[in-house]
């Protein structure tokens, strides 16, 4: 018999999923905020930087037992 509150298999999967979208989302912000005041590479790679910390904070929030 299976137990009536499993937890959901696959969250270790949806975790990183969401850190790797994260990262993506915040890089393309940072290179295309760039692109329109004139230095997408520098805020490209600021993006790259930032999207790990906001990935991290994200999937802390919503998958905070696993």
């Amino acid at each position: 018999m299976t137990e009536p509150h499993a937890k959901p298999t696959m969250r270790g999967y949806a975790a990183g999923g969401m850190l790797v979208a994260a990262i993506v989302l915040c890089t393309l912000v940072g290179y295309g905020i760039g692109a329109l005041v004139g230095a997408p590479v520098a805020l490209g790679l600021l993006g790259l930087f930032v999207g790990p910390v906001a990935g991290i904070a994200l999937v802390r929030s919503r998958f905070r037992d696993l």
